[in-house]
């Protein structure tokens, strides 16, 4: 039986001019299946040889051979680049000369050209090959013990709750999640976040923080601000009564991580405030 979107171990059954056909009868299909010369890797297989080979559907829906190794197989998961974008969906490179559609109604989010994606790969009602960043039910949860608190893991953003909490899958198989109160810049599906694990949630899911420990991030803050300080003549219309919202936009912090950062640097005189702002002594 044909493994459709997978490896398959043909017999050369005949030669053509374009290609090798694989006998049907090993492969269980109604026609022979075409190895065209340009799918040919190595040395050309000879009549009555066996070849380990993909099966796919060319432009125009024929199962097609190929020795190529595709970058993920049907029924799995995988990072994929958009190619192209398109009115019915977005187009995926997959490694060979055909690129996989996610169509609309599989598209969770706005996928955008040159950005690389987590996706599930399904064979379609039309029994094409196609993708889904529905990708949460594929996803496991680690073994017991496999990760605690204080891991760093890394991940990819495969989905933005509305309340903003991010869904991640860690190592690209765990489910994980960041809460909205834990990042402070712009993080949408695709992107790639490395932190810190906080616990390990009832149902197994990870949850975890791309903010850094408090001392790392006031050290690296208090950087920050004398840098921006010293390229605007010593002056910022920010300080310790500025709104949160103030200071998320322009720091890509929390409010209560600033004060911090300047009283840092209140303690070791270099800066001043008043009501206008802050200034650099």
């Amino acid at each position: 039986m044909i493994k459709f979107g997978d490896f398959n171990i043909l017999k050369v059954k005949r030669e053509a001019a374009f290609g090798l056909y694989l006998d049907k009868e090993t492969g269980n299909t109604s026609d022979d299946i075409l190895l065209p010369t340009g799918n040919i890797v190595g040395d050309k297989p000879a009549v009555g040889d066996e070849v380990n080979v993909f099966i796919y559907r060319d432009s125009k829906d024929r199962l097609i051979a190929t020795m190529k190794k595709p970058k993920v197989t049907v029924d799995h998961l995988a990072v994929l680049k958009v190619s192209q974008v398109t009115d019915f969906g977005a187009f995926l490179d997959f490694g060979l000369e055909r690129d996989i559609l996610v169509p609309n109604k599989e598209m969770k989010f706005k996928m955008i050209p040159e950005k690389e994606y987590l996706v599930f790969v399904y064979e379609d009602k039309t029994g094409r090959l196609a993708a889904s960043t529905e990708v949460g039910r594929y996803l496991d949860v680690p073994e017991e013990d496999q990760y605690n608190p204080g891991d760093i893991v890394t991940g990819i953003v495969y989905d933005k709750q509305t309340n903003g909490t991010l869904e991640v899958a860690v190592e690209e198989k765990y489910m994980a999640i960041i809460l909205r109160n834990e990042y402070f810049t712009d993080i949408e599906p695709g992107d790639r976040v490395t932190g810190t694990i906080k616990k390990i949630m009832e149902d197994g899911r990870i949850s975890f923080t791309p903010r850094k420990k408090m001392i790392e991030e006031k050290e690296e803050l208090s950087d920050t601000i004398l840098a921006y300080l010293k390229e605007n003549d010593g002056f910022m219309p920010y300080n310790d009564k500025s709104t949160p919202d103030e200071i998320k936009k322009k720091w890509n912090t929390s409010k209560n991580y600033f004060k911090i950062a300047l009283g840092n640097l209140m303690k070791k005189g270099l800066i001043r405030q008043d009501e206008k702002g802050t200034y650099l002594k």
